[in-house]
């Protein structure tokens, strides 16, 4: 498997729909097809630097999920294999295998909704000025990195630019209706508490992540990814001590990083040295061979 980092997906002859933080997204007959790149991002903007293999991991881990929670909710996922995808696209297997998904149209919901089975990043430091997060009382006296006594839902405005906002439960009623809020507050802590069980018996504790939804004819849909270390925060159970950052098999190190530099957040975004790049890597690919059981790098995807 090719090691070489692809920051953007250009497929000659096929237009492009939008082009995310990470992901390229192409119409293809009524469907949509996901291309995850190498690209990674912090505090919303897109860093100088991908990671190699990031994009197959990301893209990888989220089939692995969509089939695990197949039972919980549904999904838009349909296929991996671009020799299935409409023309043009098998013609592209080359940049499409292993990190590409044909998925269902859907109407997403311009909500991230965020489940939190443990204080840390912004919702420890909304607790920190307030007592709260996303407008929910939290006991007093909280560590940072305490597990929270039931996991909370605390939802964000999904910014088109600039950065997502802590919001509370209500104004997200507010924004998409109260049914539609309850159902996708109710599907994203059932996600979590079976992600989180199937974590922990893997030495690997969930400590938030954040879900996409959509919806189409039949309901209300799962999308865009699931539980990656891009959208979540993975911390290595036999080390977890409460009372500050914990080691993480995610993103988190990647913002630490570019907080000690002193970037102001604000683009341009910083390039990676060659070390914080390899470290991610390798944060990356173990937080998918521990929850999946499987090694990327010789499972030929």
């Amino acid at each position: 498997m090719s090691n070489a980092v692809i920051t953007q997906i250009d497929l000659p002859g096929v237009k492009v729909s939008a082009r995310g933080k990470v992901r390229d997204i192409f119409p293809a007959d009524g469907r949509l097809v996901l291309v995850a790149s190498d690209r990674i991002s912090a505090y919303d903007c897109i860093l100088a630097t991908g990671i190699p293999f990031k994009g197959r991991i990301l893209t990888q881990l989220s089939i692995f999920w969509f089939d695990f929670l197949k039972d919980v909710v549904r999904n838009h996922f349909l296929s991996a294999d671009p020799r299935e995808f409409p023309e043009p696209f098998p013609k592209f297997v080359d940049q499409l295998e292993g990190r590409s998904m044909l998925v269902k149209t859907a109407k997403p919901v311009p909500i991230e909704c965020v489940v939190r089975g443990y204080l840390s990043g912004s919702g420890w430091k909304e607790y920190q000025a307030t007592g709260r997060t996303s407008g929910v009382a939290l006991p007093a006296g909280l560590k940072e990195s305490a597990r929270l006594s039931e996991p909370v839902f605390t939802p964000a405005s999904k910014a088109v630019s600039g950065h997502d906002e802590n919001i509370s439960y209500a104004r997200m009623a507010d924004r998409i209706g109260a049914d539609l809020a309850a159902q996708l507050r109710d599907f994203s802590l059932a996600i979590y508490a079976a992600a989180s069980r199937h974590a922990e018996q893997n030495g690997v504790i969930l400590a938030d992540t954040k879900f996409e939804f959509g919806t189409d004819e039949d309901g209300i849909l799962l999308i865009d990814e699931a539980l990656t270390p891009d959208s979540s925060r993975f911390w290595p159970r036999d080390s977890y001590q409460p009372g500050g950052p914990q080691p993480s098999f995610d993103k988190q190190y990647v913002r630490d990083y570019v907080e000690s530099i002193g970037w102001n957040k604000q683009p341009p975004a910083p390039e990676l040295p060659p070390e914080v790049v390899e470290q991610t890597t390798k944060k990356y690919l173990e937080i998918y061979r521990r929850l999946t059981g499987r090694d990327l790098l010789s499972s030929g995807r």
